[in-house]
């Protein structure tokens, strides 16, 4: 089951062509990525990362930009697991407009990783079960 969250192009995301510019379109993906964790988990991201000391920063990505994303537009984010491993997981991206034409798509692999050492680690229980009930196959 996929989460859906929704969020308005605003002018600092642009770049001078008048689109929104590519690091401001991963930075608006990890702002989705972070608000989807109380819906899938249950836990906000800041608790997380500040209280648990866990966190799943990104190890791998792959994008397709197929259509710009211009000031003004309604960016609806749909966010679903391809895949949760023990210790990694694959998280898919689609962000459409307000006139329902896909922009953006990506699959970005995050690793569990204990905040104090970075190093990684299996990801707890009730965080893996949260994951799983969202996974899905990538959509043809």
């Amino acid at each position: 089951m996929a989460v859906q969250l929704t969020r308005r192009v605003d002018y600092p995301m642009l770049d001078n062509a008048n689109i929104a510019y590519f690091p401001r379109i991963y930075d608006l993906a990890h702002r989705f990525f972070e608000e989807c964790w109380e819906p899938m988990c249950g836990i906000s991201y800041p608790e997380m990362i500040g209280e648990q000391r866990i966190g799943f920063p990104v190890v791998h990505i792959e994008t397709d930009f197929i259509a710009p994303l211009r000031y003004g537009d309604t960016v609806h984010a749909t966010i679903w697991l391809t895949k949760v491993g023990n210790t990694s997981c694959t998280w898919a991206y689609e962000f459409h407009n307000q006139k329902q034409e896909l922009l953006w798509k990506s699959s970005q692999v995050t690793v569990c990783v204990d905040m104090d050492s970075l190093q990684s680690q299996e990801i707890p229980e009730d965080i893996r079960a949260g994951l799983l009930n969202h996974i899905a196959e990538v959509p043809a």
